[in-house]
């Protein structure tokens, strides 16, 4: 029987995999079962970005986690989307040189407005986002998705959250060993035990002595002590086609206190990466992703340096030397890796923070109730998150490969055709000829799919030639100026019922969401 799961290391991937694990074995646990989490209290969080997804909230309500105290204690502020700046062409070229990918599913029924778009010259001056959501207009006006008469988790638009990394992790494993019964070591792991078969058996640690268990979780970041130096697993690079692996963290503070806070991630291209800038309530969270193949330490110092306009020193940021890739096999006999002991490409679409989400829920569902079941489970687990991984460097490799930019050579070898997956290449090749459609997405487990691709491959400009079809989206008129009256519509709703992001935010901090 599997009685003790031990989860090794912390950080958000450990309490998330804690809470995904305790809420499955509810109400069985520290009865029939116990989970167990060691964390040595001198490793920080890594923390790339702070940025998530919509599927947090879903995993927060299924927590059993206020809205409301939790945007409180981790410093929350609401995410409606990600604006990519000068993406397509170099800083200055045109105007239209930024898109919105918003979290609403964009408008195609009962009219889709892609073909049209596609083939009117006027039309296509428009942003895409702009004709297929109203959410894109209200992350323009800087307004929050949700009211405080709106119900905890639910909101006009659909949303995912800005954080305070350190915070979260902080409020994860209050709740885990509070309301969900995680029990939690805080000692230092210094070898790990196996049997002559290759199971783990126990770790030993300087504060605690030998921890047993049956089953065990590796979440000591890209050192994998559990996953790759103890068994030894295979690690699938993914730094020839992504090129970016190396970001520098900082913590800006808000030159005016009172300054209006972006409802979304804003992403801007520079010639060799791209930086993130995040408001969260009390301050920003400004960070350069590079590739240090292209660029010294010292040029994406100063690259920093002039976005934020003040000189940033080594001192002042956080390096972080990004692993980028993922286990070909992430479940190895009784164990399983979590978080970036698992996998990391790039925090561009918050995809470490989805995956290290999506991963656990996924395992907590598979665990087995016995030993006999371990290899059939873990095959069926490995072949799906192999293709999650898989197709996320795809929906990433996406956003650098329709770049029009030619400035340097990290975006000439980015557009290189030839680093393209197969995959990714047949979908393009597909889409130049017929619109995308939901039956191009094969895998139910993928996590990015065909509403994530259309604001991006659109919001870049990706040519689809329809003019053999042009025929079938003639006299569309009135259909077309009915969803411009609908977006109107929809835009005038948002300002007349839709607060300013900071003012809301206080509001909330002052009185909380509706439970209802």
């Amino acid at each position: 029987m599997i009685k003790k799961i031990v989860i090794v290391g912390g950080g958000t991937a450990g309490w998330l995999a804690a809470s995904h694990i305790a809420m499955r074995l509810k109400p069985h646990l520290n009865k029939s079962y116990s989970v167990v989490l060691i964390d040595s209290p001198d490793i920080p969080t890594v923390g790339v970005g702070e940025g998530t997804v919509p599927v947090i909230k879903d995993t927060l309500k299924y927590f059993g986690i206020s809205e409301s105290e939790f945007i409180k204690q981790c410093d929350v502020s609401f995410k409606q989307s990600i604006k990519f700046v000068d993406w397509e062409y170099s800083p200055g070229t045109t105007e239209k040189n930024y898109y919105h990918h918003g979290f609403d599913f964009p408008k195609l029924k009962p009219f889709d407005i892609t073909p049209n778009w596609l083939l009117d010259e006027e039309l296509n001056k428009l942003h895409y986002a702009d004709l297929v959501s109203v959410q894109s207009h209200a992350c323009n006006l800087n307004l929050s998705p949700k009211r405080l008469v709106d119900k905890e988790y639910a909101g006009i638009f659909n949303y995912a959250y800005h954080l305070d990394a350190g915070k979260f992790t902080n409020l994860l494993s209050k709740h885990a060993i509070e309301k969900l019964g995680v029990e939690n070591i805080k000692a230092t792991v210094t070898d790990v035990s196996t049997t002559n078969s290759g199971y783990i058996n126990g770790v030993a640690t300087e504060e605690a002595g030998f921890i047993d268990g049956d089953f065990f979780v590796d979440c000591t970041g890209f050192k994998g002590l559990l996953i790759n130096e103890t068994l030894k697993g295979e690690f699938i690079h993914k730094g020839d086609i992504l090129l970016a692996d190396t970001a520098l963290a900082i913590q800006v503070p808000y030159e005016d206190e009172e300054q209006e806070i972006p409802p979304f991630t804003i992403s801007t291209a520079q010639k060799n990466g791209w930086i993130w800038d995040i408001g969260l309530r009390t301050r920003r969270g400004v960070g350069y992703v590079f590739s240090n193949k292209h660029e010294t330490l010292d040029e994406a110092l100063n690259v920093l340096s002039q976005y934020l306009n003040q000189d940033v020193t080594e001192k002042d940021v956080r390096k972080i030397d990004m692993k980028v890739g993922y286990q070909k096999q992430p479940w190895i006999n009784n164990c399983v890796a979590m978080g970036l002991s698992q996998g990391f490409v790039e925090p561009l679409e918050a995809t470490g923070l989805l995956m290290f989400d999506v991963t656990a829920r996924i395992f907590a569902d598979l665990i087995p109730p016995d030993k006999a079941l371990l290899n059939c489970t873990a095959e069926l687990f490995n072949r799906d998150i192999t293709q999650m991984w898989e197709s996320t460097c795809d929906f990433i490799q996406l956003h650098y490969c329709l770049s029009k930019r030619t400035d340097s050579q990290f975006w000439i070898e980015n557009t290189d055709e030839s680093r393209l997956s197969p995959t990714l290449k047949e979908k393009l090749s597909l889409w130049q000829r017929k619109l995308p459609s939901q039956f191009d997405f094969r895998y139910s487990v993928d996590s990015f799919r065909l509403d994530n691709f259309l604001y991006v491959l659109y919001g870049m400009n990706f040519k689809t030639n329809l003019e053999h079809y042009a025929h079938m989206f003639e006299n569309k008129e009135q259909e077309i100026q009915n969803l411009k009256n609908s977006i109107s519509e929809g835009v005038r709703f948002c300002e007349q019922n839709l607060t300013g992001h900071r003012d809301f935010l206080e509001q909330v901090n002052k009185f909380g969401l509706a439970k209802v």
